[in-house]
């Protein structure tokens, strides 16, 4: 007997005790035949496709759970090519029958999982709302007067209702992430780039990603992970790489009073600061930061030139179909009309100037703890005022890809009237879809939310997710401290700081002539007794820790370190002829410290 709500590993548990992915599939169709929701698909795939699907990769990998998703059924959103089926982008006139899959449904299909049907979105993924559909609009699992979310409406609630175990979305403004809000789901919205998009309708073709939403983050990181890889048919496509959050007192950076804005829901408010006071108990520390220049970034995906972006994807055809459109994508489409090269390069400066903002915001806080809808409408509302409230859904979303960042929605919880789900997004800069996926994770259980339409359901304690990769940890005594001027170098590579600290007392410092900028020498003098320096632990990925060593120059080099904590750490120490006429600094305490006394003792012009 299968849960309300499929998820990885309990299936995996099923099979490892006898059942088959026929079994599965055959519960999947019953399902589907009873759903109540009419506009969660657009093409089902066929029962007795379904069914020769599960025997084919029994056929093919016999083992049980032999492949990372063995069985797994999922959905895809109808703007995502599967040969078979027809690819609509929720237009009928535009449909056309793709010759190959998308890379994504590729990578899936050969990592077991199986395709149950393509799924309702917003038309041409223009929105998120799910309403702009001349297949129906799915509805909130919860209350089917209410809006699903979109644009990847059925594909959040096939999930949420129990029909698959995950889903495919696209996330241009928030598509995967406020969708998962609506309806009790994990919404992961990796680092653009991050997946191909290859096979892809675009909505906006430099900020488009493929997303996954899922019953867990474990579930979601999981498939994230078959999905992703540099993939040469896509020009936007990007090689994976790891950054690091701290692994001790993570700074969260959370909305101030003057950027709070719920448009008068005080129960998803509510649900926000108590999300907020879970991280805390989580051992974060919570920081206020400025939103405003995020939100302006936010502003520029439909006020600015990147709506053209929407008339480039389907310019052609609306020439000759503009009639087929739903009217209000067809209004936000043709309000491109007349944007012009000196508008897009504008854009752009002005995004740049956002970005350069944004960034004395990030120096603040390691991620972002955001709502990810400020508030929810019924369905009759939605209609009544596609483009304001619709609008308001994206306030917290927009911004993320085009600031190149890595996001994971998760629920928050119930309100009061244990009626509607709220979510909140944890947003971190590119690459950090690891690390940050942890979090999430321990953030989504200590909230009181079941999974998906059931409340009650016990999120599995698998698959977990595992940890990123450490990385190599590093000393660094000079320049490359906090606020240094080699500092950079380190975080350009995904370094991150791990701990301030002290090495053993029997090292000595000296400040090395000739170097710029200005850097010490730090060896270890055997039965010195000092009282230690202050240095710095860092975390660097393992590819970036061998272009950082590389880079190094004599006399300095990397040997082991002895930390006043026991510890022996990789550091930087200086060749010992190198010091011969070099002023020691040893009675500053650290580098930092001699710095600041330079400062102080220099003239006053």
């Amino acid at each position: 007997m299968l849960p309300t709500i499929l998820d990885i590993a309990t299936l995996r548990a099923a099979y490892a005790c006898g059942s088959t992915p026929l079994d599965v599939i055959e519960e999947v169709i019953a399902r589907r035949a009873a759903s109540t929701d009419p506009a969660i698909f657009i093409t089902k795939v066929t029962d007795d496709a379904l069914r020769e699907a599960a025997k084919a990769l029994m056929a093919r990998a016999p083992e049980v759970n032999s492949l990372p998703l063995w069985g797994i059924p999922f959905a895809a959103k109808d703007n995502i090519d599967a040969k078979g089926l027809p690819t609509t982008a929720a237009c009928p006139a535009y449909a056309y029958d793709p010759d190959e899959d998308a890379t994504v449904i590729a990578r899936l299909l050969a990592a077991g999982a199986i395709l149950i049907g393509k799924t309702n979105l917003d038309q041409f993924a223009t929105g998120l709302n799910g309403t702009r559909s001349p297949y129906g609009a799915p509805r909130s699992v919860f209350d089917a007067d209410y809006v699903s979310g979109g644009s990847s409406s059925g594909s959040a609630v096939a999930v949420a209702s129990g029909l698959a175990a995950f889903s495919l979305g696209t996330d241009t403004a928030g598509s995967g992430r406020v969708p998962a809000a609506f309806n009790n789901l994990v919404g992961i919205k990796p680092t653009p780039g991050l997946v191909p998009n290859t096979g892809v309708v675009p909505a906006c073709k430099s900020v488009d990603c493929v997303t996954v939403f899922a019953a867990t983050v474990g579930d979601g990181v999981a498939v994230r992970k078959v999905l992703q890889g540099f993939d040469r048919g896509d020009a936007f496509s990007r090689h994976p790489r790891e950054v690091l959050l701290p692994t001790d007192r993570l700074r969260i950076g959370v909305l101030g009073e003057t950027e709070r804005e719920f448009f008068g829901d005080r129960e998803v408010e509510r649900l926000y600061d108590l999300a907020i006071e879970r991280a805390k108990a989580l051992g974060a520390d919570i920081v206020t930061f400025d939103y405003a220049p995020f939100r302006q970034a936010a502003e520029l995906l439909y006020n600015g030139p990147w709506v053209a972006e929407r008339l480039a994807a389907v310019e052609g055809f609306l020439a000759t179909n503009a009639d087929d459109f739903d009217p209000t994508v067809r209004s936000i489409i043709e309000g491109a009309r007349g944007k012009t090269a000196v508008d897009a390069f504008n854009g752009q400066y002005r995004l740049a100037e956002l970005k350069r903002a944004t960034e004395e915001e990030w120096a603040k806080v390691d991620i972002l703890l955001l709502p990810t809808s400020p508030t929810t409408y019924k369905v009759e509302e939605m209609l009544a005022n596609p483009v304001e409230l619709n609008g308001r859904f994206g306030r917290y979303t927009n911004f993320v890809n085009l600031l190149d960042c890595a996001a994971i929605a998760i629920p928050a919880g119930f309100d009061s009237a244990d009626h509607l789900p709220a979510g909140v997004t944890l947003v971190g800069r590119a690459f950090t879809d690891d690390a940050l996926a942890l979090v999430a994770d321990a953030l989504h259980r200590a909230a009181p939310c079941g999974m998906g339409k059931d409340k009650s359901a016990v999120m599995p304690q698998s698959p977990a997710i595992e940890a990123a990769p450490a990385g190599i940890p590093i000393v660094v005594v000079g320049a490359h401290l906090t606020g240094m001027p080699l500092n950079h170098e380190l975080t350009t590579l995904g370094g991150r700081l791990v701990k301030t600290c002290r090495t053993a007392g029997d090292y000595r410092l000296f400040a090395l002539s000739g170097t710029v900028p200005a850097k010490p020498g730090l060896i270890r003098e055997p039965g010195f007794a000092g009282n230690g320096l202050e240095v710095e632990v860092w975390k660097l990925p393992a590819d970036g820790f061998g272009r950082f060593v590389q880079k190094i120059p004599a006399p300095l080099g990397i040997g082991k370190i002895a930390l006043d904590d026991g510890a022996s750490i990789s550091g930087f120490l200086c060749e010992a002829h190198a010091v011969t006429n070099a002023v020691e600094v040893t009675s500053h305490g650290g580098w930092r410290a001699y710095i600041a006394s330079l400062k102080a003792s220099a003239p006053v012009n």
